[in-house]
């Protein structure tokens, strides 16, 4: 029995195919939206393996009248959008000077202003009906941007300041809608295999590196609790303070180590770019990459987010205790 309607945008791959198996997973109906026809095909057979319905729409987030219409159909085959979760993105690993205007801007649009018509059309639908959950899925690099990813960081903090005032709009109007993000670290998807790589070296994720998995049950745990953030990853916490308590040191860091660690010189599989067009048109991807053999498949950062009231109480539980025992030693 279905428990909601959920969109995911980018649902082929990575983190948003992980999500599209999380939300069926636990009886989600999900509607995938994505350009690879191979991979729209098989995350909606994902769905289905898992006794969900689907949908799945061959849509470019960079273009408001397309998601506008794929949204519409959503609504009119499957019902009412419940959840709506914006992953797709575009990146690249060159140096910025090395970054066309045309490059540029596309993987903004598709990154930033993806998330920004996917949000529209989702708060068109929501709005009216005072229901309904948005997750913006963003970055520690919303936060601390990093070297060859210009593109990428500067839409994910736009991003970040962009829900942050939707947000606060929701609230100014009382609307129940939420909207919400996911704040990710380095994981293990196919985007180093199709990012624009304009680098001596192979694209790879920067360490500690953790399985999508985990972003996707960040995504679909924030979508059923509603809450303004939630990090997934120690590298994500700690990048995200240290950019607070020591911005320069951490810049100083990055500017040494930043470029050598998001290469590797392993001979790993490249299917061209998909900054202009899919790479998962013939062949389905995944939500894998080719680093399974360090990627991480458990989170204490996301576990201690997701039981954040249990351990909240311990804690208080404790202090109690102590306060307690502290007054009978006074006494005695």
């Amino acid at each position: 029995m279905s428990t909601g309607n959920v969109v995911v945008t980018g649902g082929t791959a990575g983190v948003g195919r992980a999500a599209v198996r999380a939300f069926a997973d636990a009886g989600y109906d999900v509607a995938v939206l994505a350009r690879g026809a191979a991979g729209l095909k098989a995350a909606e057979e994902d769905v289905r393996a898992a006794g969900g319905r689907t949908l799945a729409v061959p849509t470019d987030v960079a273009d408001p009248e397309a998601v506008e219409r794929a949204a519409q159909q959503v609504e009119d085959e499957l019902g009412p959008i419940d959840v709506w979760v914006n992953s797709a993105f575009a990146g690249s690993l060159a140096f910025f000077w090395d970054t066309t205007d045309e490059e540029y801007r596309r993987m903004t649009e598709v990154t930033y202003y993806g998330q920004v018509n996917g949000t529209r059309a989702a708060l068109a639908r929501m709005r009216p009906r005072d229901h309904g959950v948005i997750v913006n899925v963003g970055s520690a690099m919303a936060y601390r941007s990093i070297p060859l990813q210009s593109a990428y960081c500067g839409a994910k903090h736009a991003v970040e300041g962009f829900t942050e005032a939707v947000a606060t709009e929701l609230a100014h109007e009382k609307s129940r809608v939420r909207i919400c993000m996911v704040q990710l670290p380095g994981l293990n998807t196919p985007q180093f295999s199709w990012n624009l790589n304009k680098m001596p070296g192979h694209p790879r994720p920067v360490a500690p590196v953790h399985q999508p998995e985990l972003a996707g049950r960040a995504i679909r745990f924030v979508a059923e609790h509603p809450r303004r953030s939630i990090w997934v990853g120690i590298s994500t916490a700690y990048t995200i303070l240290g950019e607070r308590v020591a911005p320069t040191l951490v810049r100083a860091y990055l500017a040494r180590t930043g470029v050598s660690g998001q290469q590797t010189d392993a001979d790993l599989p490249r299917h061209g770019s998909n900054v202009f067009a899919p790479r998962d048109d013939d062949t389905d991807r995944g939500a894998h990459g080719a680093f399974d053999d360090e990627a991480h498949s458990r989170d204490p950062v996301l576990w201690a987010s997701m039981h954040r009231g249990a351990l909240l109480a311990g804690a208080a539980a404790s202090g109690l205790a102590g306060l307690a025992g502290l007054g009978w030693r006074r006494r005695h």
